[in-house]
């Protein structure tokens, strides 16, 4: 039998608190071999990232193995020394961290981040650094890989910044890679292909491939073998068919559940749109960005993000908007709420149009509210979550301080949150609950139209489910109308009445969620559909064989913006 490349063994890890010392991981065991891909599994908090770092020996200054043993090519990584460990990490063993945008420096141009990595395990000079470094950019498939090395990564789409932290990683063909949630809010295209190029390194080089995910949909994709964590302990284990054919622990149950399966045969009935007048309707609305080395030059023609785009949103519906990262999405919806101002078009909203928004009142404002993408960055990490639900309405002076504390209360309760969360600060509270609060916030001034601006897109699945029966709650008790911003498909059926789908910045096809599911007319809709992942490993091969030409298509730009119907509402423009 072929000896595995990583083995842990009754792996206790402990953590030192300001309530003293406070176990964290029980007992993990667990084998990666060469040509294998292991996924260990689990909501956030349940271990997976402590499992990672012990490994790496990257544990914080808190924390400590207290017992157990991390074999790696049966040397003992516990016993070496800090040097020794250093030696191993980047060189025989590597990384790919979840958030490429902090692991990657922002000062540095991407072919010296790569460069520094190969001079510091390879005595090589700085031209065949260089040259490698290229090498390894054309290896992931990075799109114009030599213009690339002399950009800084927030030149980068968030895709491509993950490309170059799969080149760093194998860099210097390390015989284990530990992948720490490589495609967590990534466009489902994107995360398709980081998965394909994952398996293929793998399959190249023979690595033994160590991936963290929360994702079951993904995991379907990519493992050969499945480790359940939860709350520090493995609750499950077995082969990718045996964890999906047959799972015994309800936890793991769970999870599967939590996975949208867009190719179920029934589709939930959405509501009808009705004769009566749209809450908002949006015509012809375009928004250029200028290019600052272009603003007095004639004919500057700028970045079109927002094309011509017309729709209307009735009163009580949900209009799912998707695209990926770069279509126009969010600079759409802060256009409408007047935090982009518009090019070209109008925009109606309750019969009136909307003026910019420094003329616009205080009650209109109050009306359409958004959703953040991260609840974490638009919170105030230094105010009391209750004190900020109570801003809100403090500054469109509604009501006074004891009537606006009672409504804070009210809509903490509203969210599942208990009134003690009220005193506590945004670090105290996990991904799902913030995300609870910015709803919350949200939801302070009464709005009828709130903007949901990828609002979880970086949730657990189990949690996002949970965020999304929450919205739909809401929706039925308060009368909301939303736009749903988001690029999972798998999402937005779950919670959409009709669906837009945006391709850079032109509107490609709009129908009822039904007609995009089951009857996708263009390319584009075609491809985001292709690479939603299945959450049944036999399913997920079959698709990705049958999908592969669909995602390797070019889609050229969309030269027309006006839509023809296909039928009774569904409506696709020319390709």
């Amino acid at each position: 039998m072929v000896e595995p490349v990583l083995a842990v063994q009754n792996l206790n890890v402990d953590f030192e608190t300001d309530q003293g010392s406070k176990q964290i991981l029980h007992d993990i065991s667990l084998a990666v071999h060469p040509h294998e891909t292991v996924c260990l599994v689990g909501e956030s908090g349940s271990g997976k990232s402590v499992t990672s770092f012990s490994v790496m020996g990257l544990l914080p200054q808190n924390g400590h193995v207290a017992s157990g043993s991390i074999r790696f090519e049966k040397q003992d990584l516990l016993k070496l020394s800090d040097k020794a460990m250093r030696r191993l990490r980047g060189d025989q063993m590597s990384m790919i961290f979840q958030e490429p945008m902090t692991a990657l420096n922002p000062v540095l141009r991407i072919g010296k981040q790569l460069t520094d990595v190969i001079k510091a395990h390879q005595a090589v000079d700085r031209k065949t650094a260089f040259d490698q470094a290229l090498a390894l950019l054309k290896q992931v498939e990075m799109p114009e890989p030599a213009k690339k090395l002399q950009m800084y990564p927030h030149e980068l789409s968030g895709g491509q910044r993950q490309r170059v932290m799969i080149a760093m990683a194998i860099a210097c063909k390390p015989q284990l890679l530990i992948a720490d949630e490589p495609t967590t809010a990534l466009d489902v295209t994107i995360q398709a292909q980081i998965l394909e190029l994952i398996n293929k390194l793998k399959d190249q080089e023979g690595m033994g491939v160590l991936f963290i995910t929360h994702d079951m949909g993904v995991v379907a994709q990519i493992a050969d073998y499945v480790v359940v964590m939860k709350q520090g302990r493995i609750v499950e284990r077995g082969t990718a068919q045996t964890i999906f054919e047959h799972p015994q622990n309800t936890y793991t149950k769970k999870l599967l559940a939590a996975v949208p399966d867009v190719d179920a045969p029934h589709i939930a009935q959405h509501s009808q749109v009705t004769d009566e007048q749209p809450l908002l309707a949006v015509q012809h609305l375009t928004k250029v960005y200028q290019d600052k080395k272009q603003l007095f030059r004639k004919r500057a023609a700028g970045l079109k993000a927002v094309n011509d785009v017309s729709f209307h949103i009735y009163p009580g519906e949900t209009l799912g908007l998707v695209g990926e990262s770069g279509s126009g999405k969010s600079t759409l919806g802060r256009t409408i709420l007047g935090l982009e101002q518009k090019t070209a078009g109008k925009m109606v909203y309750a019969g009136k149009e909307l003026p910019p928004f420094n003329h616009r009142q205080a009650a209109l404002i109050a009306k359409m509210q958004m959703i953040f993408q991260d609840p974490f960055g638009s919170l105030d990490p230094r105010q009391k979550i209750g004190d900020e639900i109570e801003e809100v309405m403090a500054i469109h002076h509604q009501m006074n301080a004891q009537a606006r504390h009672q409504r804070m209360l009210q809509l903490l309760q509203a969210v599942d949150l208990d009134e003690a969360s009220a005193n506590r600060y945004p670090s105290e509270f996990s991904g799902g609950q913030r995300q609870r609060i910015g709803i919350a916030r949200a939801l302070a001034l009464d709005p009828s139209l709130v903007i949901c601006d990828e609002a979880v897109s970086a949730l657990d699945v189990s949690i996002q489910a949970q965020v999304l029966n929450l919205l739909k709650q809401l929706q039925d008790k308060l009368k909301l109308t939303y736009l749903f911003i988001t690029h999972d498909l798998g999402v937005v059926r779950e919670i959409s009445d009709r669906i837009l789908v945006m391709y850079l910045g032109t509107i490609v096809e709009t129908g009822t969620t039904e007609q995009i599911f089951t009857n996708p007319v263009h390319p584009y809709t075609k491809r985001l559909l292709a690479a939603i992942p299945r959450p049944n490993p036999e399913s997920a091969v079959a698709a990705r064989q049958r999908n592969e030409q669909i995602l390797a298509e070019h889609i050229p730009r969309p030269t027309s913006t006006e839509l023809h119907e296909v039928e009774p509402q569904h409506m696709v423009v020319d390709f």
